[in-house]
């Protein structure tokens, strides 16, 4: 019987197409889904008359695999992924190896590396983008786990991936354990953000200068032919240009503002809190979604708390490349924040994390991939211990050209009572990195008072602490210092 050189479990609309993904680039693959009627339907239908093999059986399933046996999971994040692992382990040999494709939370992917490994196989957990067509026709692949299970891989995942203009593939090991699924997870942050800062400059254009989505489309697609071309650019400027089939309206206006939301946002935005790291766009952009979701309490309040009315007495034209700008500028503050969440993980987890190759592998196949990509790849490519993209000389001078329009892009929305919390959260951030000094003096100083939590002083050196009476009842002990 001539085996398979890959099998995949998971026949929903990412498994099917990575499987007709992977046959087209010369790779015979075995699937099985739980549901086997899926699996018949598939062989019958899309992968007819294709190098691609029915299981309807876990023993089949790696029957039909060449050794090492490689298997790929594509299945709903969370206990399915933990079921599945022990379903095959019986049928695997020492050396075998298992690939977790799905949306995986990274410390499920650590614990399941380590408990792979004891038991004598090898385990990858990798984060794929690019949805639907990405999946048929080139993902963004980032793989980590077990590092001796790279090299079964490699030569299937890079001949997959998406390609950048330059041929290299939009995939390379990402590093152990959890490395692979934590940079998806923030790949899907910045996502957010990304997301989230365009709906907020259709929500200025529409809202203050009264522009349709007819005005709209041709405005993002000029925008995709510069500093901001991108996927989400681009989509955006098809969306802008649909109509209805059923009642002929602009199809933004019948889609009803409640965004949804799979998780990633929110692990995202958990992560930074665990690290100590300042992602506020990432945790506005997944507040906004939680905002929307409050639909009829909106409504209700709609109807009892009032605002201004927005109006625009300026150059529509050149306000519209002040929003291009502002976008710009929070992008770069949204990815910054992603990148030095990434750098903070890599020193908690031990992972040797490339951020050019990051970067790259972000450059095309994926949901965020853009032009400006290349930008931080060079900037990483330059000084590989670069420890915020602000500081690259590129950025920086982007930031300082753009900053103008982007304070005046805020105000404006502010002034007429537009909620813009990721262009918003993104200034801030920005503002808070460039000041050498914040009012956190203050804070320390409250909490001092009312809990004698300690503080350091601008006259001793840092890591002495100190403690004042202030109340002059308080005695002289204080708490130990320690930061979450």
């Amino acid at each position: 019987m001539k085996k398979c050189d890959i099998g995949l479990i998971g026949l929903a609309v990412m498994g099917e197409n990575l499987v007709l993904n992977m046959e087209s680039h010369g790779y015979s693959v075995a699937v099985f889904n739980r549901t086997t009627s899926k699996v018949k339907d598939f062989v019958e239908g899309r992968a007819k008359g294709k190098n691609i093999t029915g299981c309807y059986s876990i023993e089949e399933l790696v029957q039909n695999l060449k050794t090492p046996r490689k298997v790929m999971l594509l299945v709903k994040a969370g206990k399915p992924v933990d079921e599945f692992i022990e379903l095959l382990l019986p049928h695997l040999e020492q050396g075998d190896l298992i690939i977790d494709g799905g949306n995986s939370h990274f410390p499920d992917t650590i614990r399941r590396t380590k408990y792979m490994e004891s038991k004598g196989k090898l385990y990858i957990g990798t984060g794929v983008s690019g949805g639907e067509e990405g999946a048929l026709r080139g993902p963004s692949i980032m793989p980590g786990g077990t590092p001796d299970a790279w090299p079964h891989v490699k030569p299937i995942f890079q001949a997959i991936a998406a390609k950048v203009a330059d041929g290299s593939p939009c995939c390379e090991w990402v590093g152990n354990d959890g490395a692979g699924h934590f940079v998806k997870m923030v790949h899907n942050g910045i996502e957010y953000g990304d997301m989230q800062m365009i709906c907020e400059s259709y929500w200025i254009m529409k809202n203050v200068l009264g522009m349709s989505s007819t005005d709209m489309q041709p405005v993002f697609a000029e925008w995709n032919g510069g500093e901001l071309d991108s996927y989400l650019i681009e989509i955006t400027r098809d969306i802008m240009g649909k109509k209805d089939d059923e009642t002929g309206k602009a199809m933004l206006d019948v889609i009803l503002d409640t965004a949804g939301q799979k998780g990633t946002g929110k692990w995202t935005s958990q992560a930074a809190l665990d690290l100590g790291i300042p992602a506020q766009t990432v945790v506005e952009a997944t507040f906004a979604r939680s905002m929307s979701a409050l639909k009829e309490e909106r409504l209700a309040a709609s109807k009892v708390l009032s605002g201004p009315i927005p109006s625009f007495k300026g150059d529509k034209k050149e306000f519209i490349e002040k929003i291009r700008r502002a976008l710009y500028a929070s992008k770069i503050c949204s990815y910054a924040q992603g990148f030095q969440l990434m750098r903070a993980a890599a020193a908690e987890f031990k992972w040797q994390l490339n951020y050019g190759n990051i970067a790259l592998m972000w450059r095309g196949g994926c949901i965020i991939r853009a032009q400006f990509l290349g930008r931080i790849k060079e900037a990483f490519d330059k000084k590989p211990d670069l420890q915020n993209l602000l500081m690259d000389s590129y950025f920086k001078e982007v930031i300082d050209q753009n900053q103008s329009a982007w304070r005046e892009v805020i105000s404006t929305a502010i002034l007429n009572g537009l909620p813009v919390s990721a262009f918003s959260s993104a200034l801030a951030y920005f503002d808070s990195y460039r000041s050498g000094v914040l009012p956190a003096n203050l804070l320390q100083a409250q909490r001092d008072y009312f809990g004698a939590h300690t503080y350091e002083r601008v006259d001793k050196p840092r890591g002495q602490f100190f403690h004042t009476n202030w109340t002059g009842r308080g005695g002289k002990t204080a708490s130990s210092t320690y930061s979450v």
